[in-house]
Formats: C-alpha cells, structure tokens, sequence
C-alpha cells in the first residue's frame, strides 16, 4: 500500500518510539495509531517499475549487484543511517537544528571536474551522494522526535543528458526517508524559517562561498548565509559529529575490512611483481584496488623509490626504481565509502640486503608490539601509543649502532605513530589523540625510520626510509587488524618471488 505522507510519518513515528526490537508488531502499531484498526488498503500498482528509474546513485532496484535491500549505500541501511540522524538529534538542545551542506562539484579547468567527492558529515547522516545539496536535523522541542529536511537539485532532462541522473525530491522522501524535501535554488526562502525558529543552529557552513548563489533574492545581496543566521545562536556542528562517527558501528567497521581486504592483496599482487617505474607501480595499484573490490583508491598514494622515501608525503611518482633499493608504497582503496590505509616497505628486486633486513625487522617488531596494544582492555590514547613506539625504535636503532643523543629520533621518525580512520584518511580532524581508546576506534598503526645521507648515521644505513603500516580496529580485548592480507615478514615478501 502507499500510505499519503501525513500517515505514513505517523506511523514512523510510532515505529520509531517503540522500545521494542525488532519492529514492532502489527497490533502494537494499531495501538499506537488507532485509525489503522480500521484501515482497509487498497492495492495500487506502480505505473513504472524502481528498476527503470533514474537516481543520481547507485540503489537496490537498479544496482543490486552493489547494494542489499534496505542498503543506501554498501553495507549500510537506511535503518542505520535513520539511526545516525536520531542520535544527532537527541544531542541537540530543545528546538535546536543542525545544517550541512554537501560538498560541490569542483572543476580543475572550464567544464573539467574532479572526481566528486561527498562531504563526510553530511554523508554520514544522508547516504546522499551527489553535490548542492542542503540537509537540516530540526529538533521538535524537547522530544526525542526530529524532522529530516532534504533540499536538492530537481530533476532536469536537459542537464541530466550532460551530467548524469539527479535523484529529485521525491528520490529524498522515498529513497533517502527525508520527511520534507525541496529544491535547492529555494534554500533562500525554505531555510529561513527553519533558522528563525531555532532555538540555537549548529552548522559548520557559516564561512563557506560555495553556496551563495542559492540564498540570492531581491533583497539579499549574494551570499547571504551569513546574514540569514546572523542574529541566531550559532554554534559549531563539528564537535558533535566528531562524538557521533569515532566510535565506528559493525557495519562500519565491516566496510572497513573488506577496503582493506581489497587493498592488502592488491599490495601483495604487487610485491610479487618487478617494478622498473614509479608510476607504473601506482597505475598497478590503481587498478588492482578496483578491480579486487574497491570502488575508488582512498587517496593520492605515495609510490617511493629509494632516498623518495625521505619524503614523507612524496607523491610525485614519476621516478625509476633501481635494483638493491627499497620501495615504500603509502596507499589504499575506497569501499563504501571507508578507506583503508596500508604502507608497505620491500626491495625492489624481491631481497632485502642486510643493512635492509635489519632495519625492516626492527620497525617491524615495534609496529607488532603497538598493534598488540590497541585494545581498549590496556588504556591506551594514541599519544600513548607514541610514546611507547618512541622508545621501541631508539632502543632497538641504538642495538643497530645508531647514535640516539639529541634530536636524533625526531630527525629519524619525524611523524606520529597513528591517526583515525573511517570515512576520511584523517578520520574526525581535530578529535584528540589523548582521548582514551575504546572499542570501536578505528587507528593506523605506522612506525618509520628515514635516515638522511649523511654522517652522522651509520652508513650503511644511509638513505633508506622503511615505514610499515596497518589499519586496526581497536576491541575489547585484542586488536582487529583490518589490512592483513598485505604481506609485511620478511620470509613472506622474499618467497613471493620464488
């Protein structure tokens, strides 16, 4: 049955207040809504089928080889996101909402785009992938009730014969649950009133340009977000979404795994491999990572051969790759939204020297104890973490003949041993390093060792830069290494010539 949008949010209403799990049934619904006691439903049957309509996005009906019923996106269900939008809503005060703005297409030269890629906040309450678009969490009162405005680019055959399919409003009420949806180009009078009546207004967006041109009217001058809310209590968005996403849910961290089940065997395909180019190394990679299973490479990867590896973030690769030298390949695919982050350190023609063996192995053996660490049973931060990583390496680099004094071990690993990870590379930018790990964080664990060419290191050591990387989910009582099927012992990598 297709029950008129007045009925049908009474009824997610009392779904939605119902404290028993799973849904429940028939009888207490009729219960709750008393008019349903008596409500005959009439079958209607579509005059068009979901698999022969357009979104902007892959969905069940019309992908699903991508997506399960009841998925918005890979592996997470419009319930869950549902879920994501009631948990922000209950942490704002009474009356309060919250704005987010998706993120816009970005061109690098005329009508030339980059890949689009959705701002995570809002991706994470919506599920909705596409550019100018505006959702709005606005708290009813102090009930736990909420409505979730979606406003959107309409449907246009004109600009969609250009730049592919858009979803519509109506794609925001049936397919992404939006209680009200709009058009975009109205923000400058559908936002307004919601603003206005808003006991405080949590939004991260009051700098932002991009969407000046959606509050233009005759009386306001471009870009006129910031007048709209200039006499409101505007607080910002980002804490609260930073307390939302840390802590990754079984879905979440699911997604995780199979990115970084995707991208470990795509680095161990590529170990196998002799490389004579940098590049030629990271179109491999490219191509492994979404032909195994991922939709997209997580960031720009860091393909570096010999002293490149000094750079931290080296990203030109564009370099030959010499025999007796290391690679250090910094890289990762996409799935569902969630990166994995995976750094491997091999040689290029497949054995380690002995100045090479001894210096992997040492990294290696501090990397193993700090991933053995991250689980929430031994109260560790990430800062904590560091510091034990610290003392790993100088003990271990001093067994090698390395001269520890000074500033030596900030020369030699300048960076810090971990950061969050989930929807971003830098998952949660700002969320602190000191706060107490917990199950459900999600972390990369990444000790290295860059010794410079010159003197004051033994010189046998000279020029290499090893750093060995896994993304981990931290657990009760064990680590859960999301990257395994990245080879990283010495034995492994050298038998994968053979």
């Amino acid at each position: 049955m297709k029950l008129r949008r007045p009925a049908l949010h009474q009824l997610q209403k009392a779904i939605a207040s119902s404290p028993r799990k799973p849904r429940p049934s028939l009888q207490l619904i009729r219960q709750a809504v008393p008019w349903l006691a008596t409500y005959q439903p009439r079958r209607t049957y579509a005059s068009i089928s979901a698999a022969d309509l357009q979104f902007g996005q892959p969905v069940h009906e019309t992908h699903p080889h991508l997506l399960r019923a009841g998925e918005i996106t890979p592996g997470i269900t419009a319930q869950e996101y549902a879920d994501r939008r009631s948990r922000l809503a209950a942490s704002l005060p009474d009356n309060g909402i919250a704005v987010l703005a998706s993120s816009n297409t970005k061109y690098r030269s005329g009508a030339v785009f980059y890949e689009f890629h959705q701002e995570p906040n809002f991706f994470y309450l919506t599920g909705f992938n596409e550019p100018e678009a505006v959702a709005v969490i606005q708290k009813m009162g102090s009930s736990t009730d909420y409505v979730f405005h979606l406003f959107l680019r309409p449907k246009d055959a004109k600009a969609e014969q250009w730049e592919g399919a858009r979803s519509g409003p109506q794609a925001a009420l049936d397919v992404f649950n939006a209680d009200e949806s709009g058009d975009i180009n109205h923000l400058h009078t559908l936002l307004p009133p919601l603003i206005s009546g808003a006991s405080e207004v949590y939004t991260d967006i009051v700098k932002c340009s991009g969407f000046g041109r959606f509050f233009r009217d005759q009386d306001l001058v471009p870009n006129d977000f910031q007048k709209i809310i200039k006499n409101s209590k505007v607080k910002p968005l980002k804490p609260l979404m930073h307390h939302l996403r840390i802590i990754k849910s079984a879905a979440e961290i699911a997604n995780m795994r199979l990115a970084g089940k995707y991208s470990g065997r795509a680095f161990t395909n590529a170990m196998r491999l002799q490389w004579t180019k940098e590049k030629d190394l990271s179109a491999f990679l490219d191509y492994d990572f979404k032909i195994g299973g991922c939709d997209t490479t997580a960031y720009v990867p860091v393909i570096a051969g010999g002293q490149n590896a000094l750079s931290i973030h080296y990203v030109r690769n564009d370099d030959v790759l010499r025999d007796g030298e290391i690679v250090l390949v910094d890289a990762g695919g996409e799935y569902g939204g969630y990166i994995a982050d995976i750094t491997r350190s091999w040689p290029i023609n497949g054995k380690f020297s002995a100045p090479q063996r001894d210096l992997y192995e040492a990294i290696l053996r501090v990397q193993r104890s700090t991933i053995s660490l991250c689980r929430e049973s031994a109260n560790m931060t990430l800062d904590k973490l560091h510091q034990i990583t610290e003392h790993g390496l100088k003990e271990a680099l001093k067994q090698l003949g390395f001269d520890m004094t000074g500033d030596a071990l900030d020369v030699l690993f300048p960076h810090h041993v971990g950061h969050y990870i989930g929807l971003d590379v830098h998952d949660c930018p700002g969320y602190p390093r000191s706060a107490p790990l917990k199950a459900g964080h999600c972390v990369t664990v990444e000790p290295g060792i860059y010794v410079p060419d010159d003197n004051r290191w033994p010189e046998h050591f000279r020029g290499l830069g090893i750093r060995i990387e896994d993304s981990v989910c931290v657990q009760d009582d064990s680590p859960l290494v999301l990257t395994t099927e990245a080879v990283k012992e010495v034995v492994d990598i050298e038998a994968l010539r053979n």
